[in-house]
């Protein structure tokens, strides 16, 4: 790969610009004017049923093609979106793809797992391992791979490098002309490739990220993604910190919270948008949270990134329980 033009390798998976839509009611419901809020609609990216890892599939799935890789080997939770989207960009590009997900199989598969299925991937259950144990699993799968034949590259987990960030300075581009008057984006943050190209592109002062609980210490993780992008020079003061709000993990990743429940219900009964329990739904709790406190302040131009997750609401048992209970026959 030609590493000083990226680009030159990347290929193209979504339309763009996705939508910019008034959210009037949430905004009202959540303590701001009617006005205010706005939702960037990544959910509404076409391939694998939507999401912000398309973004930077493009770049990441791109390279391996370019280094003549045949078959993409990447990792996750059992409800990975980004696994999702890597068998959907794989099976879009002639490319056999392997997930090394975390945990063991179910009696009752769900949501991204079957989505995983019908992509055409081959799912190897690694186990209740993460962090570094899964990063292994991964390798080991690959030297197999190649031991078969294979051609294998390993996309990142959750598609956030240096690299897969450009999806998101591009897409941080997209926004400022969509809304130039922007004060504040809320986004999730995952494994932090998204926070980090919207850093670099916006400046670190109006990027607010919610911690998922994704990785262990996401200030440093987003910090340096961020230090790593090149290109052009980044936006914003340099020595701006983090916007970050750690408050919305509760008892961990999987586990849904009150407050997260309710930012879905309210998402839900406002604007007829569905988010999930582990990322948009912790992203808007965030956001109800900053509002809350002052950081977020009426009359200033906000901004939801809905990065998509819809498949992960259907494989979330707890979100599913409380969710039945609002049914009426």
């Amino acid at each position: 790969m030609p590493k000083d033009n990226p680009e030159s390798t990347r290929v193209h998976l979504m339309s763009r610009p996705t939508p910019l839509e008034a959210a009037p009611h949430l905004a009202e419901a959540i303590g701001l004017e009617p006005g205010d809020l706005w939702v960037k609609r990544d959910d509404l990216i076409g391939l694998g049923g939507g999401g912000n890892k398309v973004r930077k599939l493009e770049w990441t799935v791109g390279a391996a093609r370019a280094e003549g890789a045949t078959t993409l080997v990447t990792s996750g939770a059992a409800q990975s979106n980004h696994a999702r989207l890597t068998a959907a960009a794989g099976t879009r590009l002639g490319m056999d793809v392997v997930l090394v997900l975390a945990g063991a199989p179910s009696d009752t598969m769900t949501g991204n797992v079957v989505l995983d299925g019908l992509f055409g991937a081959r799912v190897v259950w690694a186990g209740d391992v993460s962090g570094a144990e899964l990063a292994a699993a991964v390798a080991d799968m690959a030297d197999s791979l190649r031991r078969q034949g294979a051609r294998p590259a390993v996309i990142p987990f959750g598609g956030s490098s240096v690299l897969g960030a450009r999806g998101y300075v591009e897409a941080g581009h997209e926004l400022l002309a969509q809304a130039p008057d922007l004060s504040t984006v809320a986004v999730a943050l995952g494994s932090g490739g998204t926070m980090a190209g919207l850093v670099h592109a916006l400046g670190a002062e109006r990027v607010l990220g919610a911690h998922c609980g994704a990785v262990a210490d996401p200030g440093k993780t987003v910090a340096a993604l961020a230090d790593g992008l090149s290109g052009e020079e980044p936006q914003g003061r340099p020595d701006t910190p983090l916007r970050l709000r750690l408050d919305q993990v509760g008892a961990g990743y999987s586990q849904l919270t009150e407050p997260v429940m309710d930012a879905i219900t309210i998402a839900a009964r406002t604007e007829g948008i569905v988010l999930d329990p582990v990322y948009t739904g912790r992203a808007l709790a965030g956001l109800v949270a900053a509002v809350r406190e002052g950081d977020v302040r009426p009359g200033q131009r906000t901004v939801f990134l809905h990065t998509g997750g819809l498949p992960g609401f259907f494989g979330h048992p707890q979100v599913l329980n409380r969710a039945r209970f609002t049914v009426s026959g």
